[in-house]
């Protein structure tokens, strides 16, 4: 008897209640997470044990992520990097520098829009979209 993992199942779970942005802001990641501290009063932190490796062309790529979980309820934060060293996590989405996602419980549509109008004050920032999980080609690469 073979066992298999349920992939879409798997995905599928990871991604119930979570929204998800684009954005575009040409800095290292540790000085886009310093911004979001600063000017927006978060608390991310690199979280070295949710870093994903992806092994392309016999080489390994590492994306970091950077956690805040916020203190009044269960919604947590992520921030990845989606570039390093000329590979992407999501390929289909090369012009985008960094994929937050917002998991773990329900954010109202009015929160999530004075977030993106909040991050759009980053001087860094020149593009932030959500993106709908229908777009996204290798879901699978976000799952930590």
């Amino acid at each position: 008897m073979k066992l298999r993992i349920d992939n879409d199942s798997l995905i599928d779970d990871f991604f119930q209640d979570t929204r998800l942005l684009g954005i575009v802001a040409p800095v290292k990641h540790y000085q886009f997470c310093w911004h979001l501290n600063k000017m927006l009063r978060f608390d991310f932190r690199i979280n070295n044990d949710l870093e994903i490796q992806l092994t392309k062309k016999q080489r390994n790529y590492f994306f970091s992520i950077y956690e805040y979980g916020e203190q009044s309820g269960t919604i947590k934060h992520y921030v990845y990097n989606n570039q390093f060293d000329g590979e992407y996590l999501l390929p289909e989405f090369k012009h985008l520098d960094f994929l937050w996602l917002i998991k773990d419980d329900i954010m109202k549509d009015e929160d999530v829009a004075a977030l993106i109008s909040s991050i759009r004050s980053i001087p860094a920032v020149q593009l932030i979209s959500e993106m709908t999980n229908e777009k996204i080609k290798n879901k699978q690469h976000l799952i930590f």
